[in-house]
């Protein structure tokens, strides 16, 4: 293998130490560096396409290779299908960065600021397009790696995770390609890195969103219930008690149990069991929310979110599913021969959904993977006060998904300027600040509760009044920058 090639396949392994849970944020540029550098030499389109390829699949198979864990322990597909299967998805994945090389290599000309933005604004647009495709996989956008304390994090509330990605490209490639022992280039490099490390200092310092209402109290409850023992039909009455015995253990303003803490559906539930489960936190003066399925009249089956309590009882439906986990794609039938997947089945949810009225705080629900999706969490505000999550990641075993998707929740409230509170089975239960910290976390795959003051907050941030459009204005016009050169002299060629 040619050295470019193993060089790229070490930036992209090197990628996820830049992610939870090691969160060295500046392997981030490193990483992306190195493969800038390696391009730097590489004047093929062809051979561009190999090397961010190679940096992609590496990054893909050491950042999300825990999916196999899904597939195969609790999913049942038999080993080397479950490890094809894994192989191909990042090789898809890793089509966008190749893309992004490809492009970069072709079109490259003029000044190392000139080509820094080419390729800044490839990498920035090919990340909101693995985010959209086929309904989308952001994970691992490297947006994400740059939580507090990277000086970065200051631009997630303006630009978002994909801005964030695209700035920490742009610093990247603005390191590779700038020869330093020139004067005046050396003098442009040094000025851009100056300027965003002060605009995000700056920045950081800005309060976007201010406290509504009094603080409450709050416990968000982590049942740990192993995913191979779930859906045993012999074990439910033990899971039922489980959920019944942490909510009188936990009484709270709001108790908040993980996604599906039910195994069942809710019209299948005993007799007066949600009144036996509501009944301490309604005793306490306030309501429980729970994760259950629940189906509608025409038997459509939803993956969904339900409250009970003092305030009136309300439910939130999930809108974005996950492909093969909780609906099969056109002509995937195939698919679930091969595995055994739990409620697979499922409905989406209706698009705009209103927070839920819970005592004087307004609650946004989004139930697990859709917490990847920042421009779908914004649909409900200015009006929600707080963000919740409740999620299931006991399919991926004790792996890097735990901690990885507790970062992902630190970018959205970033993002919103609201907390983010999390209940999930096996992990990461936490509550996350609007500056991106996490004010308390419960250890993983231990039972209990996280029993924590949070404080509603009101406004809205530049990312949530815009979503994503300013991070892909910004990313489209230095495209348009970079290629500048390339348009004028084919210009000049045809005239």
């Amino acid at each position: 293998m040619p050295v470019a090639l193993i060089l790229s396949a070490v930036a992209g392994a090197v990628s996820v130490f830049a992610f939870a849970p090691f969160d060295v944020f500046f392997l981030g540029q490193v990483s992306l560096a190195l493969l800038t550098r390696v391009l730097r030499g590489v004047q093929s389109p062809r051979e561009a396409f190999r090397t961010g390829f190679v940096w992609g699949l590496a990054a893909f198979l050491c950042g999300v290779s825990w999916l196999y864990i899904a597939l195969h322990r609790f999913g049942g597909m038999p080993m080397p299908l479950a490890g094809l299967a894994i192989v191909l998805f990042c090789a898809y994945l890793a089509l966008f960065p190749a893309f992004v090389a490809a492009f970069f290599v072709r079109f490259r000309q003029g000044s190392a600021i000139r080509q820094a933005g080419l390729f800044a604004g490839l990498w920035l647009v090919f990340e909101v397009l693995r985010g959209w495709l086929f309904t989308g996989f952001p994970w691992l956008a490297m947006g994400y790696s740059q939580t507090p304390p990277s000086p970065l994090a200051s631009f997630a509330p303006v630009l978002g995770v994909y801005g964030v990605s695209g700035l920490l490209a742009f610093v990247a490639a603005v390191v590779a390609l700038t020869p330093w022992r020139q004067v005046r280039p050396a003098a442009a490099g040094w000025m851009v890195i100056i300027s965003l490390g002060v605009g995000g200092h700056y920045l950081g310092r800005v309060t976007w969103t201010e406290p509504a209402g009094k603080p409450i109290d709050v416990a968000l409850i982590q049942t740990n219930i192993e995913q191979g023992l779930k859906w045993r039909p012999e074990r439910l009455a033990e899971w039922l008690e489980t959920n019944v015995q942490l909510a009188r253990e936990h009484s709270a303003d709001l108790v908040v149990l993980p996604e599906t803490t039910l195994p069942l559906l809710a019209d299948r539930l005993p007799d007066g069991y949600l009144e036996a489960l509501a009944a301490p936190a309604r005793a306490a003066g306030g309501d429980l929310v729970l994760g259950v399925f629940l189906r509608d009249t025409g038997g459509a089956i939803y993956n969904a979110a339900l409250s009970l309590g003092t305030s009136p009882s309300q439910t939130y439906a999930k809108q974005h599913l996950v492909p093969f986990g909780e609906y099969s794609p056109p002509f995937f039938d195939w698919f679930y021969r091969l595995v055994d997947i739990p409620m697979s089945d499922q409905t989406r949810g209706a698009k705009n959904q209103p927070p839920m009225r819970l005592g004087e705080q307004r609650v946004a629900i989004n139930i697990c993977y859709e917490d990847l999706f920042g421009s779908e969490l914004i649909r409900s505000l200015p009006e929600a006060t707080l963000l919740l999550n409740i999620s299931n990641l006991a399919w991926y075993g004790d792996s890097f998904a735990q901690p990885q998707h507790l970062q992902i929740a630190r970018m959205r409230a970033l993002e919103t300027g609201r907390p983010m509170l999390r209940s999930t089975n096996t992990g990461m239960t936490a509550l996350v600040q609007p500056d991106g910290s996490v004010a308390g976390v419960l250890p993983a795959f231990e039972q209990g509760a996280l029993r924590i003051a949070v404080q509603g907050y009101e406004g809205l941030t530049p990312y949530a009044r815009w979503g994503d459009a300013m991070a892909l204005l910004l990313g489209l016009a230095t495209i348009l920058i970079g290629l500048a050169p390339a348009i004028r002299a084919r210009v000049l060629r045809s005239a």
